[in-house]
């Protein structure tokens, strides 16, 4: 398995009563078993077509690369346009993959577009990106299942206005969609204007699309192997088709969280010990928070259900967040995340001699000291009994990030399944678009226009 779960660290054996006993996993067995058959049962159908990513995209992968490579040698800089799985899923990969500083590089570094995603409609932002990208040598990606996402668009509509005015007839050449074959705004536009396209499974949401032509087109265009992205997480569940809690990581982290979830731990805290990987925990935060937090489980009932994901950073959050984690509530649990082998590694040098206090670093190496913090922190947050897991990866590269990215995603399905949720739905998000449409006067939603004219205004005596 090329990421390894160790739980001790959740153990009652381990972090005492705020962690879970033996028998209390033991009886959880049939439980998982039965959450792990639920989501099998649905594995394609609904919105469970993520599941079948990494084994039915064969004629999506050969595209995929050929425009990649056509795009890597012609254009300089290639921009993602769309907002939550739409983008989170493509700036991960983008993090974990390629250099740090990769934008800063030379071309002939770099051997390939610098690259940005826009995720928002901050104004500054975007004319930020256009002082320093030329739109005649760049090249769009337009992200957005519906075409009716209003921060996606509205990013379109100026990109494809800004594109017409400086090339005229081949400003069709500069945007590429990805959306919907079948359904939507934006397949209907890539149809009259020509652009190239390609489709989103109608199964797949937007957080859980990083595997599908969503990000594999950005990840190709980066020079990243997606078959090797897409083999990972193909072993993995192949693993993970397993109901026994001693052979499946993705159910047995479920089920760990289930637990804990019921102990009060109501914080999910995810901490990279790898800058690379910091981008995967936003990612997740989305994952988590949009599929489990529901007001209603599955029967109609109120449960106001989930867990709050928060983002942290090993070794920097050592030196803010880790003091809440050690001495604050125990309503957290610590999941952290290890890279074995790091691709480069720098030897800190002599120089402190009359300093016993810095020279006790003095031939070792950043990834020691890296790693020995996160073993630190851990044994710390253990011996004050809070709880934490480490999911490893022996190296970090196309194939272990494949793995991680499903291994995460079964895990919030298997979640949403213990706790009777649709992890696919997003009711709370739909509420805020709606109050949007009413605020701009869109056609259909003058009750919910009304409806806001008429809520409680605000009082002078609580503004200060």
């Amino acid at each position: 398995m090329s990421v390894k779960l160790n739980y001790n660290n959740v153990m009652f054996a381990k972090v005492g009563k705020h962690g879970i006993k033996r028998e209390e996993l033991e009886q959880m067995r049939q439980l998982a078993k039965q959450a792990r058959a639920k989501v099998e049962a649905s594995r394609g159908a609904d919105m469970q077509g993520w599941m079948d990513s990494p084994y039915n995209q064969a004629e999506a992968v050969g595209r995929i690369v050929e425009t990649a490579a056509k795009i890597r040698n012609e254009c300089e800089n290639f921009v993602v346009l769309g907002i939550g799985g739409s983008a989170l899923g493509a700036i991960a990969v983008f993090n974990a993959l390629k250099h740090l500083y990769y934008n800063e590089l030379p071309r002939e570094m770099r051997k390939g577009p610098r690259f940005y995603v826009i995720d928002n409609v901050d104004p500054e932002r975007m004319n930020a990106l256009f002082d320093i990208i030329d739109v005649s040598k760049t090249v769009f990606n337009v992200i957005t299942k519906s075409g009716a996402t209003s921060e996606t668009m509205s990013q379109y509509l100026i990109i494809t206005d800004l594109l017409k005015r400086k090339l005229g007839d081949k400003a069709s050449r500069h945007i590429i969609a990805t959306t919907s074959s079948n359904k939507g705004n934006l397949v209907k536009l890539a149809k009259e204007n020509g652009f190239e396209t390609f489709y989103i499974p109608d199964g797949v949401g937007g957080r859980f699309s990083v595997l599908s032509p969503v990000g594999l087109l950005p990840a190709a265009v980066l020079g990243i192997d997606i078959s090797e992205l897409l083999r990972g997480a193909r072993e993995t569940d192949e693993l993970c088709k397993s109901d026994d809690l001693n052979v499946n990581p993705a159910l047995t982290m479920a089920v760990i969280q289930y637990l804990l979830i019921n102990k009060g731990c109501n914080i999910n805290v995810m901490m990279p010990y790898a800058d690379s990987l910091k981008y995967v925990a936003d990612w997740y935060a989305q994952l988590w928070a949009e599929s489990l937090g529901k007001e209603r489980d599955l029967d109609g009932d109120v449960v106001n259900a989930g867990q709050t994901p928060v983002k942290a950073l090993g070794v920097t959050d050592q030196h803010s967040q880790v003091q809440l984690y050690n001495e604050g509530p125990f309503d957290k649990v610590i999941t952290f995340l290890e890279v074995n082998s790091f691709r480069s590694d720098i030897v800190i040098p002599q120089g402190c001699d009359g300093f016993a206090d810095v020279n006790f670093l003095c031939g070792h190496t950043l990834a020691e000291l890296t790693n020995k913090e996160l073993y630190a922190t851990r044994y710390n947050l253990t011996k004050r009994g809070r709880v934490n897991f480490t999911l490893s990866l022996d190296s970090l590269d196309e194939y272990h990030l494949g793995s991680l990215i499903y291994l995460l995603q079964l895990c919030t399905a298997y979640e949403g399944a213990l706790l009777n949720v649709n992890a696919y739905n997003q009711p709370g998000v739909e509420g805020g678009k709606d109050a949007t449409y009413a605020l701009f006067g869109r056609n259909g939603y003058e009750s919910k226009a009304e409806e806001m004219n008429n809520a409680p205004q605000d009082s002078a005596e609580f503004i200060v």
